[in-house]
């Protein structure tokens, strides 16, 4: 991280409850805020519920591996695109755009699902389709922050982001799983189509973006190389960027895997399933609430670190455990150490970067966390149905480990 980013006193930055709700002074951030989150509860909702009915209908690790690529892969093949538009349109706009889309894949799934005649090709082509509108709405969201808040409430938005971001990831599980043993997977499709209602209403109420109008000169390619020319050449933000995407593919796959846990190893149902995504998300809301209530972004490569490196211990742990308290227990520290290392890296990267490049950088971050995670998905998927779903999982935790001492070690400067 730059100079500029340093204590001018160098004591260590600060942790309190005022700094922690200070974003929401700003009257868009606060409908963003608000809108967002009951949209979230929504999506986590459909998450838990897709898993759960690919499981159910076909019984294989390999097709829930299989889902987990066709809703990721356009991610990693579309997101730079997305990018290009964040940065050249209006990002508001874009995301009425995005939920809208989302939505409507919600209801189709929803409607399907209701009538009984759902099959598994219609599942893994509407996770494709979500996953092309994801390519667009995660940059451009990731992007739109900062001018809801401006650079010096930055860091703390999107921790705060991470904090609703993961209480919804608390709800959502939970409300999945009360909802698949009472009534079944349909409400769940439905429940969240009804939630982009919420964030649709929020967006067209706020005022008109901040920034200067966007430049529209120059092709696409061009916009597209000039934000991996910026990416390439910037050590910091080429090693974040390295490091997220070995992360992805070695470790994060393990949800696509959680079903299997849930009902064979530790012999749950669909409870089980919505209390350990739950209990991860609880660890990764005291993890965003901590880093939200710093007062200044300084040191944050060490929180990047030693929280991939912690990420990847309890993901051994998890595995070796047939108990689901105790599994539970375990995915407290986990969701802790996830959410820690990924909100660094993005406010790393957010800070690093000039206004005109944002949308693309972000674009990057999601490719590499998000957009490599099919890769991860379909090779646990494939793994867990020849070795296991734990011993997929442990190899995971393990090579994250390995992989963070050997080549990561240079987060620990920025």
């Amino acid at each position: 991280m730059s100079a500029s980013n340093a204590s001018p006193s160098g004591k260590t930055p600060r942790v309190s409850w005022k700094a922690l709700a200070r974003s929401f002074q700003h009257r868009d951030y606060r409908l963003f805020f608000t809108g967002q989150f009951i949209s979230l509860v929504g999506t986590w909702m459909q998450q838990v519920a897709q898993s759960w009915l690919v499981y159910r209908l076909t019984g294989s690790s390999l097709s829930l591996g299989l889902v987990g690529f066709a809703g990721q892969f356009p991610v990693f093949l579309l997101s730079v695109f997305g990018g290009v538009m964040a940065d050249r349109l209006n990002r508001r706009f874009v995301l009425v755009g995005t939920q809208v889309a989302a939505m409507l894949q919600a209801a189709v799934l929803a409607g399907l699902t209701l009538a009984g005649s759902v099959q598994v090709w219609e599942v893994v082509v509407l996770a494709a389709f979500l996953g092309a509108v994801n390519a667009v709405d995660i940059p451009t969201r990731q992007s739109f922050v900062v001018e809801l808040v401006g650079k010096k409430d930055l860091h703390n938005a999107i921790a705060l982001n991470s904090s609703m971001f993961n209480l919804a990831r608390i709800l959502g599980p939970s409300l999945a799983g009360m909802l698949l043993a009472a009534v079944g997977e349909g409400w769940c499709f439905a429940l969240n189509a009804v939630s982009f209602l919420a964030v649709i209403a929020c967006l067209l109420r706020m005022n008109a973006p901040r920034r200067p109008a966007p430049e529209r000169t120059g092709s696409m390619r061009e916009h597209l190389g000039e934000g991996f020319a910026y990416a390439w050449r910037t050590a910091a933000v080429r090693s974040v960027l390295f490091l997220l995407g070995v992360m992805s593919v070695i470790s994060m796959s393990y949800v696509v895997l959680m079903p299997v846990f849930a009902s064979d190893i530790l012999s749950g149902g669909p409870r089980a399933l919505g209390l350990l995504m739950a209990a991860s998300g609880v660890g990764s809301l005291a993890g965003a609430l901590m880093l939200a209530m710093r007062s200044e972004s300084r040191g944050l490569g060490r929180f990047a670190y030693f929280g991939m490196l912690g990420f990847g211990a309890c993901l051994v742990l998890f595995s070796q455990s047939t108990l689901l308290p105790l599994s539970a227990a375990l995915m407290l520290p986990a969701g802790f150490c996830m959410i820690v290392s990924m909100a660094a890296a993005n406010t790393i990267l957010q800070t690093l970067c000039p206004d005109h490049l944002r949308g693309r950088v972000m674009a990057l971050f999601t490719m590499m966390f998000m957009g490599m995670a099919p890769f991860g998905a379909l090779l646990s998927g494939s793994l867990a149905h020849v070795i296991g779903a734990p011993a997929t999982v442990a190899a995971g935790g393990a090579a994250c480990v390995l992989m963070m001492g050997l080549g990561g070690r240079r987060l620990l400067l920025l």
